[in-house]
């Protein structure tokens, strides 16, 4: 398309007709038009005057859409053509404008109303992809105003008509100067009327007013560029772009800003308003952390080196969600269940201590629901979530009625049974803990002058007499049968800290699980310690599954500590940290270093979509100092400083790559014969079979992308914006860990598709399986309980706490658990987090607009829906095969969690691309 404009219009020298020597063929076909056409001389062509027409005998080149950058296929087709007279041309600009957002001020209406009528709402200023040939200056732009044209409930449609000169060229990019009074958000300009068809330039942002900001607003057409090969006449705006979006790193960030920038973790806390509130800077030496969006707010008075909340946190303008229409449904859903729905289920639950009674009390959460105070606006909860709330009767009381999750749906008593425990370690809301065990006698690395005696107490003895004798513990090892949940050395340097806060209570725990001959695993014992505190000496115990009854409910509670314990770092760590906190610095890093043209940002963009937004709602409602986490989570308080220790001790970025992973939990070893590089040592892990085969579909569109656009491996270390990005990423992203020595190097194309790789799969993959299960697996919370209030009965009891045991063991179970309030905020809070929106995009779903305008990517992308599609074919398949233990069964909930694709709604299947909630 491109290239039938310099056909017909430029005259520009770098841009004329020129033997076939003086033009790389791969810069053509990487950069061709739709048909993949490039006309070249057969013989050199004198310059010729502007009001000449040129004519010429040609080549026709035509890359095969099959292949790739310098291996395309190319057949040459001898003929003579004589290019059209070159003149001036008409064409029309159409701006497409979202109705919302913008029509929506009272105040500035009128005013905008009037700038419609005079036919002067957007100034558009069109630019040449060439600087002019005898000045070597940038050509004269091509300025026009676009007026009203149409308006529908959805769109605003401008217009504007231009006149090309003759030598004018190629339209490289437009800037866009917004006349109205309000910030407006532009979908696309299309410039039409071009002899082969339209130049497309896509925009999705907001552009503010001329009275807010004098600035213009710079929009590149679908061509990508890497920096060597910027068109002459946009360099100069390709690097005032990224000047812009850097910003100056001062001042407080106003809402219309795009100034992408970085800081520290020092916003969760309120020290001015509460001493309690006051929380650690995250971000330092002493507690590492990745960096998290600047928004330059003023510091606190008691603590001057923490930030001052605010009722709104900054993100870029084009972050954030919150005025698009169809794009709220998330964001708002989750704002109202933290907002309002929260506040009313505290003033309906008094005392934020009560338990639940009985268990008939928590099945009633999903027949009989919770009765709420009347909200001061009548329907609103059923209109923002209807899901949730329902109304008892007209102008009545609200419901908050929660819906039967699968899990307890298919089998009510799925959450009490051993093997259900263990299959969810493979198979559940966190594949990410389950380790081998390589070391014998199991052993804490932390200071035993501090914690205790190191040793664990689940002996050789004690593993063999619970494997009924069928292997030695030797035997076990080798053949890579046990298998550990560590939650010892990360837990135990909070649990004195955790037991001086009132209603709850933390341990350090291990859990030990063997393999049986069928590839199913079964808990063999869980061991919970707590270090010395005062006089009292470290406590621990092993317990095991027993036949005798107290044992029996020994055993329940233990998993209840056990799985609290792995709730939080679910939620903490595997969820939080790596995915949310860590993408965060790759966002940033790319939009300050890679221009929009960059063919790298436009395959990173759609991954980023609104993480940066959802991460500033987190740190507003969620992680902060008493917010959700924090009230609910057995780490309390300390929550997200326990994930700033995970980062420090466990975080790599290297690692984070799913088979390197499974390789490091010892959960694969790397094998070239078998299928994906890797063996698995549990055969059958749904979580990594289905993973593994995501992993390699993302590989190859990384790869056929990046290949395409470097065909020289030289091409990538010489690349400015990139390195520039990847140096940012390590060295500001991840400052605190900008010195390790694990850091990929990035020298050639195959460094780029495994970084990429990796980043891509932490956004969709990894995300996706952390996330959207998490209502049907935790919204039955003694399934998942996020929190154990109550100590071991066997830990230091007073005689009275042991006989109510001995009494009523089902009591202590619910005492144990989270109480009414906490549940019911966590199930509300899951809920929406699991659910997907309207709008939501998958991986490898849409063809972006840049994208389609190239063939070989466009065949790329439609091998990379292909494989998606297959992977969904292949889950399928997989959940009707019975040998599959861990995916399959009676009551058993199918593994989908990584089916590319989903409706909108509570699914527990669909892999977006990007961390959107």
């Amino acid at each position: 398309m491109m290239n039938s404009q310099l056909q017909k219009l430029n005259h520009a020298p770098s841009f004329s007709l020129l033997p076939i020597s003086s033009i790389h063929s791969n810069y053509l076909i990487r950069h061709g038009s739709p048909s993949l056409i490039n006309i070249l001389p057969r013989h050199p062509v004198r310059q010729n005057d502007h009001n000449k027409k040129t004519s010429s005998s040609c080549v026709v080149i035509r890359a095969s859409s099959g292949e790739r950058g310098s291996s395309a296929a190319v057949s040459t087709v001898t003929t003579t053509i004589t290019s059209t007279e070159n003149k001036a041309v008409s064409v029309k600009a159409v701006v497409t404008v979202q109705a919302a957002g913008f029509l929506s001020s009272i105040l500035t209406r009128p005013l905008d109303e009037i700038t419609d009528l005079l036919g002067k709402t957007l100034l558009l200023e069109l630019v040449s992809a060439e600087l002019d040939s005898k000045t070597g200056l940038e050509k004269d732009r091509i300025k026009g105003y676009a007026h009203k044209a149409s308006h529908n409930d959805d769109d605003v449609i401008y217009e504007s008509n231009f006149t090309i000169p003759a030598g004018f060229g190629e339209v490289g990019a437009i800037e866009v100067e917004n006349e109205h009074h309000k910030e407006i958000f532009i979908k696309t300009i299309d410039l039409q009327g071009f002899p082969n068809g339209s130049v497309n330039v896509p925009c999705n942002s907001w552009v503010h007013a001329k009275f807010d900001n004098p600035q213009k607003r710079i929009f590149f057409t679908n061509k990508s560029y890497i920096p060597s090969e910027t068109p002459s006449g946009l360099k100069r705006l390709r690097e005032l772009e990224l000047e812009n979006l850097r910003g100056n790193g001062e001042g407080e960030r106003k809402t219309s800003d795009r100034i992408y920038d970085y800081d520290t973790y020092n916003d969760l806390g309120d020290p001015d308003s509460k001493e309690e509130l006051a929380r650690p800077v995250l971000g330092s030496k002493e507690h590492p952390y990745p960096r998290r969006c600047r928004t330059g707010r003023p510091r606190t008075k008691k603590d001057p080196l923490s930030e001052k909340r605010s009722s709104s946190v900054y993100v870029p303008r084009d972050e954030a969600f919150a005025e698009v229409k169809e794009l709220t449904f998330s964001a708002k859903t989750l704002k109202s269940v933290l907002h309002a729905l929260l506040p009313s289920l505290e003033t309906a639950l008094l005392n934020p201590e009560l338990g639940f009674p009985y268990f008939t009390a928590i099945d009633s959460l999903f027949n009989e629901g919770v009765t709420l105070p009347k909200p001061k606006t009548s329907g609103f909860f059923q209109t923002i979530i209807p899901r949730l709330v329902k109304t008892i009767t007209d102008g009545g009381d609200d419901l908050l009625l929660f819906e039967t999750p699968e899990i307890i749906d298919r089998d009510k008593f799925a959450w009490f049974r051993d093997e259900e425990f263990s299959r969810q370690t493979l198979a559940g809301l966190n594949p990410y803990s389950i380790e081998l065990v390589t070391e014998w006698p199991l052993k804490s690395k932390l200071d035993p002058e501090i914690y205790g005696p190191p040793e664990s107490l689940i002996t050789t003895e004690l593993v063999e007499k619970e494997i009924k004798g069928c292997m030695t513990v030797d035997e076990a090892l080798k053949r890579k049968k046990m298998f550990i949940l560590d939650y010892h050395d990360l837990y135990m340097p909070y649990v004195n800290k955790v037991r001086e806060i009132e209603g709850t209570t933390l341990y350090g725990s291990r859990t030990l699980l063997f393999l049986t001959e069928d590839g199913t695993l079964r808990p063999v014992a869980i061991e919970l310690t707590r270090p010395p505190v005062g006089d009292k000496p470290q406590w621990k115990q092993v317990f095991t599954p027993t036949w005798d009854a107290t044992g029996c409910w020994l055993w329940r509670l233990a998993k209840a500590h056990v799985c609290a314990h792995d709730a939080g770092y679910h939620q903490l760590v595997i969820h939080w940290l790596r995915t949310h906190c860590a993408t965060e610095p790759y966002i940033i890093a790319a939009n300050r270093q890679l221009s929009a043209m960059h063919p790298i940002y436009r395959l990173l963009h759609p991954h980023f979509r609104y993480t940066m937004e959802i991460n500033a709602l987190a740190r507003e409602s969620l992680i902060n100092a008493g917010g959700i986490i924090e009230g609910c989570f057995s780490p309390e308080k300390y929550s997200i400083e326990l994930s700033s220790a995970a980062y420090d001790q466990l975080w790599r970025f290297d690692m984070e790559a799913l088979p390197a992973d499974l390789i490091r939990r010892g959960m694969a070893v790397e094998d070239p014969t078998a299928e994906h590089g890797l063996k698995l040592t549990i055969e059958d892990y749904p979580f990594a079979n289905d993973g593994l085969i995501l992993w390699d579909a993302i590989k190859e569109w990384v790869g056929d992308y990046v290949n395409h656009y470097y065909p020289d491996p030289t091409l990538v270390e010489s690349d400015t914006e990139l390195q520039g990005w990847w140096t940012e990423v390590r060295t500001k992203g991840h400052a605190d860990k900008k010195d390790e020595p694990w850091w990929p190097v990035l020298k050639t194309p195959e460094n780029l598709i495994h970084i990429l790789t990796t980043i891509i799969w932490v956004t969709a993959g990894h995300h996706a399986a952390v996330n959207f299960g998490q209502y049907m697996y935790a919204g039955y919370f003694p399934n998942k309980p996020t929190i154990a209030r109550t100590n071991m009965p066997t830990e230091d009891p007073s005689e009275e706490f042991f006989e109510n045991f001995l009494k009523k063991p089902e009591m202590a179970l619910l005492m144990c658990f989270p109480s009414q309030i906490q549940a019911t905020k966590v199930m509300a809070v899951l809920d929406v987090l699991s659910n997907h929106s309207p709008d939501e995009e998958y991986l490898g779903e849409k063809l972006e607009s840049s994208w389609a305008e190239n063939p070989v990517i466009n065949a790329a992308f439609e091998r990379f829906n292909g494989n998606l599609k297959r992977l969904e074919g292949i889950i399928d398949e997989r959940n009707t095969n019975l040998k599959l233990k861990n995916r399959v069964g009676a009551g058993v909930v199918p593994y989908e969690l990584l089916k590319p694709f989903s409706a909108p709604g509570v699914t527990g299947m669909g892999v977006p691309n990007s961390i959107s909630i």
